[in-house]
């Protein structure tokens, strides 16, 4: 195998990295945020605000992340009357779907960290005198993401190997060009290829999240 082959191969399949990585950063950005909105709507006293998130973190964490991709660039489009006002670019639905689905799971994570707190932590605050609002930004808050730290990492890594799935819808990351290379040369070549800049990108985000646990002291 000479090495122009390997230079023609791997600057299409790094292209197509780039897109894995945008992907994962505009996901991990945004699912995050909407994870945690998710987790105080399902604590809410308001009740049908609280079955409403429930009922969103188990349908989305009950059905395949494949399935609703498919829905929302191929499903979306065909419903009656409104469908033609929701066809989207395939890159940014991808982006959708991958938001609405890893929120429902960071949602649990957060809300296992919130059950995995002290009920005593929230008595001593009284103690202190402290408000609710100081309680929950000085005190819970803090703890909670220090416990849900390495369930959110497991997941950030999840969600890197879950961008392959853009292969199915059509979005040109790095798998579509490693196939494309396989079906074309009929060499496995670009599979070890895309193998390897997948574990670069994983092992840069383990060693990102172990940095962050050792800078909370995570024990």
């Amino acid at each position: 195998m000479s090495f122009e082959y390997l230079n023609n191969i791997l600057k299409p399949m790094l292209e197509g990295a780039q897109v894995t990585v945008l992907l994962f950063i505009v996901a991990i950005v945004l699912s995050i945020p909407l994870g945690f909105l998710l987790t105080l709507a399902v604590r809410s006293s308001f009740k049908p605000l609280s079955w409403l998130a429930s009922t969103y973190i188990y349908l989305l964490r009950g059905t395949p992340l494949l399935l609703q991709l498919l829905f929302i660039v191929f499903g979306l489009p065909l419903l009656p009357v409104v469908g033609e006002y929701l066809v989207l670019d395939r890159f940014v639905a991808a982006c959708l779907g991958f938001i609405l689905n890893y929120a429902a799971y960071f949602a649990e994570i957060f809300r296992g960290g919130l059950l995995a707190i002290d009920k005593g932590q929230y008595e001593a605050a009284q103690v202190l005198g402290l408000n609710k609002w100081q309680t929950t930004t000085r005190i819970v808050l803090p703890q909670m993401f220090r416990i849900a730290l390495p369930a959110v990492a497991n997941e950030s890594v999840t969600l890197v190997k879950d961008t392959a799935l853009l292969y199915a819808v059509a979005v040109p990351e790095l798998l579509h060009f490693a196939q494309t290379a396989v079906n074309r040369d009929f060499t496995i070549v670009p599979f070890f290829i895309a193998g390897i800049i997948y574990l670069i990108i994983t092992l840069t985000l383990t060693t990102f999240f172990k940095w962050l646990e050792k800078r909370f002291k995570f024990d």
